[in-house]
């Protein structure tokens, strides 16, 4: 689960210190990955398609929840005006937060669909 997304150049955040060097970037996709065989199944291609996008962030990294505890918990921490999911996938621009996808969100919709969302945010923000 964690190679469905760095097959794509996704680079894992393995330590809170991980992230905070990722987020450094201009533009960064942030993933919180899961193994919800639902959300983040459907998530996963998703990203993978959108990251095929002319216009695409800086950077890309995820952390998986349950695997990479602290990192994860430091993500969440950066995020705490958001309720915790995983899955969930952030746009940061500039170090802060500027789009969101929730497991709602993602549960909700299709890979095709959650593809279009990201290339959306990614032609408006990178």
């Amino acid at each position: 689960m964690r190679e469905d997304l760095t097959r794509f150049g996704v680079e894992e955040a393995r330590t809170p210190e991980a992230v905070d060097e990722a987020l450094k970037a201009d533009t960064v996709l942030m993933v919180v990955n899961s193994i919800c065989g639902c959300a983040a199944g459907k998530a996963r291609p998703a990203i993978g398609a959108a990251l095929q996008n002319v216009k695409k962030p800086t950077k890309s990294a995820t952390v998986f929840a349950g695997g990479d505890e602290a990192a994860t918990a430091h993500l969440r921490n950066l995020l705490s005006q958001f309720p915790p999911s995983s899955p969930s996938i952030f746009l940061f621009k500039d170090g802060k937060p500027v789009f969101a996808l929730h497991r709602r969100d993602i549960e909700t919709s299709d890979s095709f669909t959650l593809s279009m969302r990201l290339k959306e945010a990614f032609e408006q923000h990178c």
